[in-house]
């Protein structure tokens, strides 16, 4: 018997390390006799569909890998020829986005984003509700041009160099009292100086001992991307672990991020309690909750801010090409609202859950009431930003371009006023990916050094730059390349595809017929249930996977209701970001929890709260603001021509 139970364990250890080949063999095959007995457009488009959405799902293969299934079933299948399928994967979103990461590259190539974060929460001061406050609007205004995950791995390596000067200090103090200012800090030196924000200066120490975890999705552990612990621990050495982690799939642009971290004898210590009290504890996990979450609300506001931002979009304006009424402008003034509001909201609910109520304690700019820690703190920051240097002429390059970027998308079709695209005689020729390519194009001729001067003290050479180019480039094609995520292009393509497929064969017209029972519902309920929905699964599978597979479906509902279509995929698209609760739900949130300043049961119970404000503001705004806005109270002439096409 005991032979036979071994034999099943072994058995089903095996079928467990290869789950992932049995799903990419067991769905289409258990799946195939839908088009076989129903040899129609409709049925084999579905086919295609659900294999898709299984493999995205399930991760059973990369995300990008899987996005390739439509390019090669449809046309097997007759839906699509294969010249039509391949001309969905590269849209006008796509050129947009290569722009944008020009711009991102230049931006972090030259510490911009340091500066800038630096900067704001200088401003903020050094008390902990301030501070908590100053590091999550840097954050979301960092997220509003980069992806979630460079903005959270820029940031927190900064608000970990202030911690750990708020434990040293603490733990100085609970040991001699009578210790002086400068010996404190010269402690606290030598206790951080494996941190994640010292990384570069210490790289002798963390090559010793690495411990590595992999954010992943092609883990061989769990259905969804997780996090895996890798430890090497070499014979004769004792000193004390580093830690390196690699984000390989992002909610935003890059595919992978890496960045070091505290020493693992640090982690394990502050999960001893080994803090200096329990009010030093519950400030880190509030700091560093926050980034994400401030993360996660700066990419709402921008159409480029997350990847989910980009799919709605070209979707949206692939199936109603007509409607001229989703651009950076329109998106912006909806969205900015809600992030104020959810910034403000998050940061009392994260104050409340982690430091209390006293905010006059918390939040006081007076100097009279700062602590000799809160002094040491702040001193910690104004170095940090001493570091950097007087600004440098490539930093403000890159901050004209920012600028001029900006302005050019708010410029071009503001609705209220003519835009600059009315100089032209041409109309419609020209979107935001046309300002995008072209100042990303710029980014690659403009020299790095000032014109006609010989002086470098104003450039800060990079390490692939030399002083014998005086004529280099801002950025170079390896910058680009390092940064641009070709699996985020290849996944929207994927749901371009799909979307055209079930448009050519009618499937979304059969979809919105099966959902007809749901016509007594009042449009706000149906918004409601949608964007509950996608925060539930959000949670669970991948945000760009999720709003693709949901997205026809919801369109499809609209027009069946006759329910003006934003007013359902606009919060479903906000509310697939909310991803909040769980390690696993998004990079940035893996990024934070690394730290070991967190728990599960900490992010389960404040991302629950966040979650909940994130769908009640949206609601709040497609409500409100949103109805005048894209002219909700109306079923548009838009979406009317679509549906009777459709139904043709």
């Amino acid at each position: 018997m005991r032979l036979e139970a071994a034999a099943r364990m072994d058995l089903f250890r095996k079928l467990w390390k290869a789950r992932k080949l049995i799903v990419v063999v067991f769905i289409p095959l258990s799946l195939l006799p839908l088009p076989l007995i129903h040899p129609t457009s409709e049925a084999c488009c579905a086919y295609v569909l659900m294999v898709t959405a299984v493999y995205w799902v399930s991760e059973a293969v990369p995300l990008g890998a899987a996005a390739l299934v439509p390019a090669f079933l449809y046309p097997l299948f007759g839906v699509l020829k294969s010249s039509e399928v391949a001309a969905e994967y590269c849209k006008d979103t796509t050129l947009l986005l290569m722009g944008v990461i020009c711009l991102a590259a230049s931006i972090e190539k030259w510490n911009l984003h340091k500066r800038i974060a630096l900067r704001m929460v200088m401003i903020a001061g050094a008390k902990p509700g301030m501070l908590v406050l100053g590091f999550m609007c840097c954050t979301v205004f960092l997220s509003m041009w980069l992806s979630n995950t460079s903005t959270t791995a820029m940031v927190m390596p900064i608000a970990e160099a202030v911690l750990q000067q708020l434990i040293c200090t603490g733990l100085a103090d609970s040991h001699n009292d009578s210790e002086t200012a400068e010996a404190t800090e010269d402690d606290c030196d030598t206790l951080g100086s494996v941190t994640a924000g010292r990384a570069v200066t210490d790289k002798e120490n963390l090559d010793k001992n690495q411990l590595e975890m992999l954010y992943r999705n092609d883990s061989d552990d769990c259905t969804k991307q997780e996090l895996s612990t890798l430890s090497e621990v070499r014979s004769g050495e004792a000193n004390g672990l580093g830690l390196k982690q690699f984000i390989r799939h992002t909610n935003g642009h890059l595919p992978q991020v890496a960045i070091e971290f505290p020493n693992v004898k640090r982690v394990k210590a502050r999960r001893d309690s080994q803090y200096p009290t329990k009010r030093d504890h519950m400030i880190c996990k509030c700091l560093s909750l926050s980034i994400t979450y401030a993360a996660t609300i700066g990419g709402l506001i921008t159409i480029t801010g997350t990847s989910t931002n980009l799919i709605f979009a070209e979707q949206f304006n692939t199936r109603y090409p007509d409607a001229k009424v989703i651009n950076f402008g329109t998106w912006f003034i909806f969205s900015f609202p809600i992030a104020i509001i959810m910034l403000v909201l998050t940061w009392l609910w994260l104050h409340f859950l982690f430091l209390g109520c006293n905010f006059r304690e918390t939040c006081s700019l007076s100097k009279k009431r700062k602590t000799r820690r809160e002094m040491l703190s702040e001193k910690r920051i104004h170095e940090e930003y001493a570091k950097l240097g007087p600004i440098s002429y490539p930093e403000v390059v890159t901050g004209v371009f920012f600028i001029l970027m900006t302005v050019l998308w708010f410029t071009r079709e503001p609705g209220f006023v003519p835009g600059w695209t009315s100089l032209f005689e041409k109309k419609g020729y020209r979107t935001d990916a046309t300002v995008s390519v072209l100042l990303g194009f710029l980014l690659f001729l403009i020299p790095a050094r000032r014109p006609f001067s010989s002086s470098s003290s104003n450039f800060r050479k990079t390490d692939d730059q030399s002083d014998d180019d005086p004529l280099a480039p801002m950025i170079n094609w390896k910058d680009f390349q390092r940064l641009m995520p070709w699996e985020i292009v290849i996944l929207v393509g994927g749901g371009y595809a799909l979307a055209a497929g079930c448009k050519v064969s009618g499937l979304s017209v059969w979809i919105g017929r099966q959902l007809e029972p749901m016509s007594g519902l009042p449009p706000w309920a149906v918004t409601l249930l949608a964007c509950l929905l996608v925060s539930a699964v959000t949670e669970f599978a991948s945000n760009p996977a999720t709003l693709t597979v949901f997205l026809p479906i919801l369109s499809a509902l609209s027009e069946t209701l006759y329910i003006n279509p934003l007013h359902t995929l606009i919060p479903s698209t906000m509310c697939v970001s909310f991803g909040v609760m769980l390690p696993v739900g998004n990079p940035p949130n893996a990024i934070v929890f690394s730290y070991g300043h967190v728990k599960i049961s900490d992010m389960v119970k404040a991302g629950f709260g966040v979650n909940l404000i994130g769908v009640a503001v949206v609601m709040l705004a497609i409500t409100t603001w949103g109805v005048p806005l894209f002219n909700l109270n109306e079923f548009p002439a838009w979406a009317v021509a679509r549906n009777v096409t459709g139904s043709l």
